[in-house]
Parts: structure tokens; C-alpha cells; sequence
């Protein structure tokens, strides 16, 4: 597929590309120039045959830029079809070009290749060929071809153009600034050689060679001081930050002062000289320059810090005073009665608590407790909370005011109704979801059309651990504004925690385009937060095929957004947005740590290795293996469960074959309403290829990289990385793996499991070689002593006998090296005193995962009575409900029962 969008520089490179063909072609076409359009040169063509060919190379040029490249075939064709002109490398380079935007990738390089054999010595052969292997995203390849045409004619403008672009989309930054300087001297006078050779240095660090660059490439500006430009005043501002990071504070405070006039951007500019005034401790002017800023915006935070750092209070009572100045010249202000919370402790603290929320309750403010969230790490503070919201429930309900001191005015009811809002998520956060419950309910039956309530109630239930109530109260909560697609995409995403995929794309589909799936339409909007939900929820469900779809989606939304950078290359030097240009290529060079590739890359690394440790069987042996002992009702039943679900999944696929019959009919009007279709379609992602794929680990290894590189500082990119080299043996780079998460936290439970494993491997291991087997040995020793795998378990254990977390890692660790302590290492799980830590639903709920699947040994006595202690202590939590609960629910909602249901398909 041809990669170039209309009217962007690489159309122009073609053009130009055809400008040299016809130029080539004087030796046997005889080409004269009559005059020039608007959309480029015209020529005027005739061969030396009389085959009635009208103007070819012109009316190629205006097929290919129409996009009618059918067209345009024909015309080379007509070139083509004279002997002398059958193996010409330059046309049958361009027929081959013009096959690659119709998609036809394996004819178009079978004619580039052959045209580049018959001309090896033709620039324009190896620019088309680069623009073949740029097309299909290989890069370096492409960069040789560009290197190889510039032998050929080393001054070709676009060619090195075209250089340029690939080789600051690769960051080969030293070949780039060799590349611009050859533009630079080639074309002087254009200001993106300028620009283009700066950024070159910036992107290098040598920030004071960029900062001359700009300085000599500024003179020759001509700028009024009186004219607003807005290019010239994004150069400046440019220079400034170029300025600013080779440290040149003072030089970048003198280009600020000099040139504030002709800056565009005030609000930057005020920003920018307070910051270099802080650097250059220059206190009492950047004071002043932080006032002007906060009378401008009073609710910018980073202002406020600002002033502390140029005031330098001695203590928390001047630190409060900036504050206290702030609340009386600002007296609506919210910011600067909110920040002195995070410094005040005992009565200020509680002083200025009261204030706030008094403030927020009367408003009715729906975030104030959003505002809050960061002060519950401090329990002291949480207690004054606590204690401060309470008494004004209490007060409000008694004499509908704050205090019954107080001599204000009485309080309207929604005061009351906040303060009950803020308690049921204050008691939600703390963990007692029951008394949340209480204060939610009575909000909802005061004010049972306010939407909030609901959203609240929805989060209890699923911090409660039930996903599926929760669900339900945020579909209640939509159905109270269907026109908000907030709440939209907030009930959609807890269907599908819920895994409710069907109903959540549903409700998507009242936001997405009529007439197009909703999940292909989320797709081409790249709503990566649906994907990562919907693979989360297919993985639940054990349909690994389909939620490594979603993965592979979400990956190829990050390839294309890599790939929009070639849009801006030129864009960016054209338009002088380089402050944003600059920043786009930093935020490209760490996109992956963005936190929807994590999860999906995660996601994916748990998916292959569970595929690696249990490969997929085929269906008939395992049917054969279920169906041994069963009884002759039992086997009835299964028999007519499968009929059904046969006959619903036949049912599923006539109707999405209809839909795609229906689909394919709106693409071929399209593709005959469009000139021309550009580019073949993508390979489709089959969910039943993507999960029997040949070797698991590599795939994994494939979304390991980028976070290697750059999730560097979360511990489970490592423990992942571990996994994967356990399972392919690679003992070194497990060393590797163990040792930088040890760096991130030593004491991890998942880590201490990896570590077990490793030291029982390594002692283990037969084929390794002995300098390994040496290396390995002596970083164990070096790390960890002399103890071996048991003891190390054991030591662990000791030293975290009060967590549970670490007791079950620890537990899973004595069942591993000694099948024995089964009864030992059960106890020691499901221990649930109230004097152990840690103690959360997820934790818990683990513990009882391993019961069932036996990873703690043959437990099955243990599991009931595990169950229900945690039920007692955890009442909402789904996966600690009796058993039959999810039937008695689905009977009481209504639903017609399994039984019921077969007696009907048997009749």
C-alpha cells in the first residue's frame, strides 16, 4: 500500500520522481515543455511509434495525483508496449510504484527489481525501490536504497529529503545531521535547511552549537519589532528552550526581555522568565512574576509553588501565610484553601479542613472528595475527616446547619445530601462498604434522579468485589441520561469487568457510526480502553483467541501512531511549531510506557505463557475424556447442551455473515463511488491462528522489549521477563531479570517465588554449561549466601509471618520443593486473624483460587470453610457467595431456568 496521504511532500517527491523519468526518456521520446498548471509542470509527449498515444507522461502525472491509477497503468503501458522502451528500468520502476498503491505488492517488486537490473546506475530505480520498502515499514532497507540513488546524483534535493525524514523517524541522529547539513548547503536560503540542521543538534544534545544555528538563521529574518508573527514568535520562543537547556539561564532570561514584543505567547513568556528567575535566584523578582500569575489564573497549583520557592518560608507558619494572603485576595478561590492540607497536621490542619469543605458542601461540589483522595495515606488525617464530615451529617439532620453553635444561616437540604455523598465514598475507601451502603441509599431515596448517587453506588459494589451488582447500578445510573457519554462509556466498561461483553458493545453502539459494528468502529477509533477491558474480559473467560485479537489491536494503534510521525516532519519545519515538534519526537521515543500498551503488552505475556504451559488439544479428545465417566443422564445432558449450543452458535455465525455480506456491499459502493482504492487491506487478526501459534514464548518475548526498555521501573516487566526465560531455560538472563527487580523491592512475593524456583534450577540443572553453572553460583552467594532454596523459603517467611500475601508465597514455595508440607502449607495460607496484614478481598480470593486448583496440595476439605470465613468477613463479594447463589439470582431476576430449558429442547 502506497504510505502517502494527498498533497503531502511525498507526492511531490513523485512528481518530481516523474519530472527526472521524463528527463531520462529524452534519448528516445522526444518531450517538449508548453507550459505550467497549477498542480505542476506540463509536457507535451509523442514516441517514436505511431500508436496514438495523446500526452502519456501527462496524463500519468494527473492520473496518479487524481488517485485513478488504473489509469495510469495504461498509460505505461503504452510506453511499455514499444520494443525499444519494453525493458526500460525508470518506467517499468514507476509501473511497479503505481501496482504498490493498488496493493499489488509482489508484482510491483518483481517490476522494481527488474527495472532496477536493467538501469542499476538510475537514481530514480533506487528512490522507487526505497519508496517500495519504506511502503512496508522497512526502514533500513529503505535508507540504503536513498543512500544508494544519492551515488548516483548526491545533490537530488528530494532524495535527500526523503533520506532526512527516515533517519529522524529511525533517531539515526548523527546521519540526519549529516544529511541536513548537505540540504543546508544545497538550498541556503530556504529556512527549513536552517531549522532542520538545529534540530538536528538539539535532538543530539549539543545545545549550544543548536542555539548558533537559530541565532544566524534569526538574522536573516526581516521582522518588523511593531508586527505580530506568529512564526517568527514560535522561532524565539524556540531558541528560548534551546537556551534554557544548555543551561544558559541567564542568556535565555536576556533573549526574553529583548525580544518579549515579538512573542505571541504572553502567558509563556510570564512562565518562562519566573522559572529562569528561580534558577538564577533572583527571589524578589520572581515573587512579583508569580503574583502577576496567580491574579491571572488563582486556581494554577504549580503557581502557588512557584511563590513558596521564591518566598523560602522557615517554617509551616510563613508557608500558611502565603496561603491565608491568597484566601483574602482570592476569596473564591479553591486551590488556595485546598494546597496548605497537604502540610498542616493536628487543630491548623482541621481549621483549615473545616473551611474547605464547608465551602464545597454549601456549593455543592460533586469532586471534593476527588480533591481529598491523596490525604488518606496519613491516618491521622483521615480520622480528623472522619470525625469533621460526621458531626456535620449529625448537625445538618438536627438544625439543617454545620454546627449547632454556629449563629449562619441554615444550610439548604442538598448540603446535607453532599455531606451523605462524601461519607459513602469516605467509608467505600477505607474498606467499610457497608456503611457506604447505608449513607448511598439514603442519598437515593431523598434525591433518587440525581445521577452521582448511582455512580457512587456502582463503585461500592465493585470494591466490594461484585462486579456484577455493580454493573447493574451503572446501567441504572445511564438510564438516567442516555445522552451522556460519560456515563456511556462508565457502564460499558464495568459490563465488561462484568463480562458482559455482548451487552457492553451495545452500549457502546448508541455513540458509535449507524450502519457499522460497533467493535470495528471502536477499533478504527483507536478506543484503546474498550480493547484492554474487552481483552481482560475474554481472558476471564478463558477465550484466549479472542482477547489476544484485542492485544494485537491495541499494538498495531501504537505502530500507527508511530508511523503518523512522517506527517510532521515536514509539517512541524513548515508550519515553525518546533517547541511541539520537539516534544512529539520525546513523547514518540517512550510511547510504549503509556499505560494501555502495559496493560495490553501484560495481558498478551500471560496469555502466550499459560498457551505455552497448557497447549490447546483437540476438541474430540477431550470430549472423549469427559464423556468416559459419565452416567447415561449425565452424558443426555451434555448431549443436549451441546446440540444448543451448536444451534446458537450456527445461529451467531449465519448472523454475522449477514452482517459481513452487508458490510462488503457498503465497501464496494464506496470503492466505486472513490476514483481508485489505495492499498491492500491489512492481514486479518483470525483469533484461531492467534492462539495456536507455534512458539508462544517468542510472541511474548515481542511485547516484553518495549517494556524492558522502558516500563524499566515496575517490577513486573521483570518478573514477566523472568517467566518467559524460565520457561525457555535462559538462566543468565533470569539472573538478569531477578536482580533488577530486587533493585525495585526486594521483598515481593512473586519475586520470592521466582527466586525459589531459580536457586532449585539452578542446583537442578544438568545440561548447563560449567562458566555459566560458576557465574551463576557465585551471584547466588553473592546475594544471597549460602543457603539453599529451603532455607531461603523459610527465612522469607519468618520475616513476614504478619502478611499474607507473603505467607502464601511462601506456602506455594514449601508445596514446590517438598510435596510433603501440603497440610502445613495450607494452614499457613489461610490463616485470617485480624493481627495478620494485608488482609484485602483480592489476596483472599487468590488464596482460595489455589485451594481449588490444588497448587497448595489436595485441599478440598479446606475450600468450603475458607469460603465462608471470608464470606463473613467480605458479605458483597461475588466470589465468596454460597454456592447456587448465581441460579437463586437468576431466577429471582427472572431468568427461565437450566432445567426448565432442556425439557423444552426435548419436547
Amino acid at each position: 500500500m502506497y504510505p502517502f496521504s494527498p498533497h503531502t511532500s511525498e507526492e511531490v517527491s513523485f512528481h518530481t520522481l516523474l519530472f527526472h523519468f521524463i528527463l531520462y526518456l529524452k534519448r528516445s521520446v522526444r518531450v517538449q515543455y508548453v507550459g505550467k498548471e497549477t498542480d505542476g509542470p506540463y509536457f507535451q509527449c509523442s514516441l517514436p511509434q505511431p500508436n496514438n498515444c495523446h500526452n502519456p507522461s501527462h496524463s500519468s502525472t494527473r492520473c496518479y495525483e487524481h488517485k485513478q491509477y488504473r489509469n495510469g497503468l495504461k498509460f505505461c503501458k503504452q510506453i511499455l508496449s514499444n520494443p525499444k522502451f519494453a525493458e526500460h528500468g525508470e518506467t517499468l520502476a514507476m509501473k511497479g510504484l503505481t501496482l504498490n498503491c493498488l496493493g499489488k505488492k509482489e508484482e510491483a517488486y518483481d517490476l522494481v527489481r527488474r527495472g532496477l537490473r536493467n538501469d542499476l546506475r538510475s537514481h530514480v530505480c533506487w528512490h522507487v525501490y526505497g519508496l517500495l520498502q519504506r511502503s512496508d515499514k522497512k526502514y533500513d532497507e529503505a535508507i540504503k536504497c536513498y543512500r544508494n540513488a544519492l551515488k548516483w546524483d548526491k545533490d537530488n534535493l528530494q532524495i535527500l529529503r526523503d533520506l532526512s525524514l527516515l533517519q529522524i523517524q529511525m533517531r539515526d541522529l548523527e546521519g540526519y545531521r549529516e544529511t541536513r547539513y548537505q540540504l543546508l548547503q544545497l538550498r541556503p536560503a530556504q529556512r527549513a535547511s536552517w531549522i532542520g540542521y538545529a534540530i538536528a543538534y538539539h535532538l543530539l544534545e549539543d545545545y549550544e552549537m543548536a542555539a548558533k544555528i537559530i541565532e544566524e538563521f534569526r538574522k536573516t529574518q526581516q521582522t518588523s519589532p511593531d508586527k505580530v508573527d506568529y512564526e517568527y514568535s514560535e522561532l524565539l520562543l524556540y531558541q528560548n528552550q534551546v537556551l534554557r537547556e544548555a543551561g544558559l539561564y541567564k542568556e535565555a532570561l536576556e533573549h526574553l526581555s529583548n525580544y518579549e514584543k515579538q512573542i505571541c505567547d504572553k502567558l509563556a513568556v510570564e512562565e518562562t522568565r519566573g522559572e529562569l528567575l528561580l534558577k538564577l535566584e533572583r527571589l524578589e523578582e520572581a515573587t512579583e512574576v508569580y503574583r502577576r500569575l496567580q491574579e491571572r489564573n488563582p486556581e494554577n497549583w504549580s503557581y502557588y509553588h512557584g511563590l513558596e520557592n521564591a518566598l523560602k518560608p522557615n517554617s509551616v507558619e510563613e508557608r500558611h501565610k502565603i496561603y491565608e494572603d491568597a484566601w483574602e485576595k482570592f476569596p473564591k478561590g479553591l486551590v488556595p484553601r485546598r494546597l496548605p492540607l497537604n502540610f498542616l497536621s493536628g487543630e491548623k490542619f482541621r481549621e483549615c479542613l473545616d473551611r474547605y469543605l464547608r465551602m464545597n458542601f454549601s456549593k455543592g461540589c460533586p469532586p471534593v472528595f476527588t480533591t481529598l483522595k491523596s490525604l488518606y495515606n496519613d491516618k491521622e488525617k483521615v480520622a480528623i475527616i472522619e470525625e469533621l464530615v460526621v458531626s456535620y451529617e449529625t448537625s445538618l439532620k438536627s438544625c439543617r446547619m454545620f454546627c449547632q453553635n454556629d449563629d449562619g444561616k441554615e444550610e439548604p437540604p442538598t448540603t446535607l445530601l453532599w455531606v451523605q455523598y462524601f461519607l459513602a465514598q469516605h467509608y467505600d475507601i477505607i474498606g467499610q462498604q457497608t456503611l457506604a451502603l447505608e449513607y448511598i441509599n439514603t442519598a437515593i431515596e431523598s434525591t433518587p434522579t440525581l445521577i452521582e448517587l448511582f455512580l457512587i453506588k456502582a463503585k461500592i459494589y465493585k470494591h466490594a468485589g461484585n462486579i456484577r451488582e455493580a454493573a447493574q447500578w451503572m446501567d441504572e445510573a445511564q438510564a438516567l441520561d442516555t445522552a451522556d457519554r460519560f456515563i456511556n462509556s462508565k457502564c460499558a466498561k464495568y459490563m465488561l469487568k462484568a463480562g458482559m461483553i455482548k451487552e457492553a458493545e451495545e452500549m457502546c453502539s448508541k455513540f458509535t457510526r449507524e450502519g457499522a459494528s460497533a467493535v470495528e468502529n471502536l477499533n478504527e477509533m483507536q478506543c484503546m480502553w474498550f480493547q484492554t477491558e474487552c481483552a481482560l474480559a475474554y481472558k476471564g473467560m478463558n477465550k484466549f483467541g479472542e482477547a489476544l485479537k484485542k492485544c494485537h489491536e491495541i499494538e498495531r494503534h501504537f505502530v500507527e501512531i508511530t508511523d503518523d510521525q512522517f506527517d510532521f516532519h515536514t509539517y512541524c519545519m513548515r508550519k515553525m511549531t518546533l517547541r511541539s515538534y520537539v516534544d512529539l519526537l520525546k513523547l514518540e521515543d517512550v510511547l510504549r510506557m503509556h499505560p494501555f500498551y502495559y496493560k495490553a503488552a501484560i495481558t498478551a505475556i500471560q496469555i502466550y505463557l499459560s498457551l505455552h504451559d497448557n497447549p490447546l488439544t483437540d476438541d474430540s479428545k477431550e470430549l472423549q475424556a469427559d464423556t468416559a465417566n459419565l452416567s447415561d443422564k449425565e452424558l443426555k445432558k451434555l448431549r443436549n447442551k451441546q446440540r444448543r449450543a451448536q444451534k446458537k452458535a450456527q445461529l451467531e455465525e449465519e448472523k454475522k455473515n449477514a452482517e459481513k455480506e452487508k458490510q462488503l456491499k457498503n465497501q464496494k459502493k464506496k470503492k466505486e463511488d472513490d476514483d481508485e482504492e489505495i492499498g491492500g487491506p491489512k492481514e486479518e487478526l483470525v483469533p484461531d491462528k492467534l492462539v495456536k501459534v507455534e512458539n508462544p514464548l517468542e510472541e511474548a518475548v515481542k511485547f516484553l522489549m518495549p517494556l524492558k526498555h522502558l516500563v524499566k521501573d515496575k517490577i513486573d516487566t521483570h518478573l514477566l521477563a523472568f517467566e518467559i526465560y524460565f520457561r525457555k531455560e535462559k538462566y543468565l538472563l533470569m539472573l538478569q531479570s531477578v536482580k533488577r527487580a530486587l533493585a525495585i523491592d526486594p521483598d515481593h512475593p512473586w519475586l520470592h517465588q521466582c527466586l525459589v524456583r531459580f536457586f532449585k534450577g539452578v542446583s537442578e540443572s544438568k545440561e548447563l554449561p560449567e562458566v555459566v553453572r560458576t557465574v551463576l553460583k557465585q551471584e547466588i552467594t553473592r546475594l544471597f549466601g549460602d543457603s539453599n532454596a529451603k532455607s531461603f523459603n523459610q527465612a522469607y517467611l519468618t520475616k513476614h509471618s504478619d502478611s499474607i500475601p507473603h505467607r502464601l508465597a511462601a506456602a506455594k514455595m514449601m508445596v514446590y520443593l517438598d510435596s510433603s508440607t501440603e497440610s502445613k502449607a495450607a494452614e499457613l495460607a489461610t490463616a485470617l486473624d485480624e493481627s495478620l496484614n494485608n488482609r484485602t478481598i483480592q489476596i483472599c480470593t487468590e488464596v482460595l483460587e489455589c485451594l481449588r486448583s490444588a497448587v497448595l496440595g489436595d485441599c478440598k476439605e479446606r475450600v468450603e470453610a475458607y469460603r465462608a470465613e471470608c464470606h463473613k468477613l467480605y458479605p458483597y463479594t461475588l466470589a465468596f457467595m454460597p454456592p447456587g447463589y448465581e441460579e437463586n439470582t437468576k431466577i429471582a431476576n427472572g431468568d427461565v431456568s437450566t432445567e426448565t430449558e432442556e425439557l423444552a429442547n426435548e419436547m
